[in-house]
């Protein structure tokens, strides 16, 4: 192998590997870019009241959802604790 092939080999694998990065690039740019405009829709849509009002609601009601399942849990300790 001549000092030749070596550095078409090497400038060929300088190509591919700056083609492959550029790929990487474009993929993570259009990921950033959808996720800012989702970002600015999610927003905009908050800017409605009732929008927000019913975002908030759905929050509160989970919240409330999750601690009472806790509470359920609970209860079914004391009564497994108690019964022994």
């Amino acid at each position: 192998m001549g000092i030749k092939n070596f550095f078409k080999n090497a400038f060929d694998d300088m190509k591919e590997s700056a083609k492959a990065q550029h790929e990487v690039d474009k993929a993570n740019w259009d990921a950033a870019k959808a996720e800012s405009k989702s970002q600015w829709e999610e927003a905009k849509a908050m800017g409605d009241p009732n929008r927000r009002k019913a975002v908030f609601q759905a929050e509160r009601d989970k919240q409330i959802a999750e601690a009472n399942e806790r509470k359920a849990a609970a209860e079914a300790r004391i009564d497994t604790a108690t019964k022994n």
